[in-house]
């Protein structure tokens, strides 16, 4: 007899979390400020894939995967109190230029070329941040100092205007 006791009481208590289990999915309590209520046509599914989009040559969209990024954490320098020496707040983000299949070649070849002195002898481009000492906001600012300096070598400025050139041909 005791020992289906507890049987018993873990067989209650479990219908009882159930049933509490249905009660709140049927109440369904939704705040003014819920996702699908700021979002309503988004799907807001973070578990499927969703297909990133395309750069197509010069034409960058801003999109990083992340998992084609290197990613490491250190200790940053300067002043920050007890803090700097206990957690890694700087950010490296190395990206490997050659095999980054999400580039365009002419993109690629571009950013060789302009970022020449900011990719190491393996070919990584390497992006460093420690402006702040929250990691997740060094994070972003990496990011961020990427796809700018990707947006700056797939520029090409627009060619000359006719006023333009009479002025220099004057010179």
């Amino acid at each position: 007899m005791t020992c289906s006791a507890p049987r018993l009481l873990l067989q209650h208590l479990t219908r009882n979390v159930q049933g509490l289990n249905a009660t709140l999915s049927v109440a369904g309590y939704k705040s003014a400020v819920s996702l699908d209520k700021i979002y309503p046509a988004s799907d807001l599914d973070v578990t499927k894939l969703q297909t990133p989009p395309k750069t197509d040559g010069l034409n960058f969209s801003g999109y990083v995967p992340m998992n084609k990024v290197q990613v490491t954490y250190s200790r940053s320098n300067g002043p920050g109190g007890q803090n700097v020496n206990k957690i890694n707040t700087k950010v490296d983000l190395r990206l490997q230029v050659t095999t980054a299949d999400w580039l365009s070649p002419e993109l690629k070849e571009r950013i060789a070329k302009k970022y020449k002195s900011s990719i190491t002898a393996d070919g990584f481009l390497v992006v460093r941040s420690d402006k702040t000492r929250s990691q997740q906001l060094n994070l972003a600012d990496a990011m961020d100092k990427l796809r700018h300096m990707i947006h700056t070598a797939a520029y090409v400025p627009p060619p000359p205007s006719a006023e333009d050139e009479e002025r220099a041909r004057r010179r």
